[in-house]
């Protein structure tokens, strides 16, 4: 470049003074100049910029699907889809993976690692991407929109379960009944009146104390952590769980999606809406093993099992 310059103030001083040759410009270019205009020979593009025009290119194709890769490893990764290749194998489950990427993450499920923490609450994650998704809370981004209603989701997988809001999408069934559930929440809760009376398979490790469902076991492990790290930007109250805070937001947006198909009745939660719509069909799903007697809420169901125990505990002071 400083030869360039020298070059050009000289032609500009003085006629006797010959332009002095530029060997380049800069990567990737070369330029000729002579006192002598040359029109072909001024700029000419070296081989290099040639390599990097075509390092942008994706050569490799797929054969299933038409996807192009920029490197055949991509392609070799990506065919293992159609494929259903898993090469990488888990030796504590022997669970497969695509990739050794996936394996890797995958063995922190039972190592019990969680390496990535938040700054702001200090939680730890077993998944970095789970991090980023955890971090929007704190700052309130909801990249994710729903087409419908305008409203904004943190992650892709909660706008999904959005979505089925307004589709009436039931995609998981019961085993016993064949009712189908919008949400894996809410069958898990179903399932319990198939389950065996007292049955509590999940166990936390703190106290020992039995439940019916993992997500049960999730939310009770908050207990002993004292973590709310859902606070809502309206009023700051903070919640343990996300579904809390959603249900805590509707209150101020008086945002009632879930409807009564009999009487369109609006309700904040589905579980609410179950709960209403025994109104109309007269189902009592709750039965008491002791009178038989039959109930439409569980918490009514529970409160009748109270008068069972008063009773057998006045008969023995009795």
């Amino acid at each position: 470049m400083e030869n360039l310059q020298h070059s050009i103030q000289t032609l500009k001083g003085s006629d006797r003074h010959p332009v002095i040759p530029v060997a380049q410009l800069h990567l990737g270019y070369t330029c000729n100049m002579n006192s002598e205009y040359d029109q072909s020979s001024v700029v000419q593009q070296s081989p290099l910029v040639c390599c990097s025009a075509h390092k942008e290119k994706k050569p490799y194709k797929c054969p299933e699907c038409n996807k192009y890769f920029k490197y055949k490893s991509h392609l070799v990764i990506h065919e293992r889809i159609h494929t259903g290749e898993k090469p990488y194998k888990c030796a504590e489950c022997s669970k497969g993976f695509t990739t050794a990427g996936n394996l890797r993450s995958h063995l922190s499920v039972h190592s019990g690692e969680k390496p990535y923490k938040c700054p702001e609450c200090n939680k730890y994650f077993k998944y970095k991407c789970h991090l980023v998704i955890h971090e929007k809370i704190h700052t309130g981004v909801r990249p994710y929109t729903c087409s419908e209603c305008s409203k904004g989701f943190t992650s892709a997988g909660n706008l999904r379960t959005h979505l089925s809001v307004h589709s009436g999408e039931k995609p998981y069934k019961c085993s016993e009944c064949s009712k189908c559930f919008r949400l894996r929440g809410d069958l898990e809760k179903h399932e319990r009146i198939h389950m065996v009376k007292g049955e509590k398979p999940y166990k936390c490790a703190e106290c020992s104390k039995g439940f019916t469902s993992a997500g049960t076991l999730r939310i009770h492990l908050s207990v002993h952590s004292g973590e709310k790290p859902y606070k809502c930007p309206e009023c700051n109250k903070c919640f343990r769980q996300r579904w809390d805070l959603v249900i805590h937001e509707r209150t101020h947006m008086r945002e009632r999606p879930y409807k009564c198909p009999e009487c369109s009745k609006g309700f904040t939660t589905a579980k609410n809406l179950r709960k209403h719509l025994s109104v109309h069909s007269g189902e009592k799903p709750y039965k008491c093993p002791e009178s038989s007697k039959c109930f439409r809420q569980s918490r009514t169901l529970v409160k009748h099992e109270k008068t069972h125990t008063d009773e057998k505990s006045a008969n023995k002071g009795e």
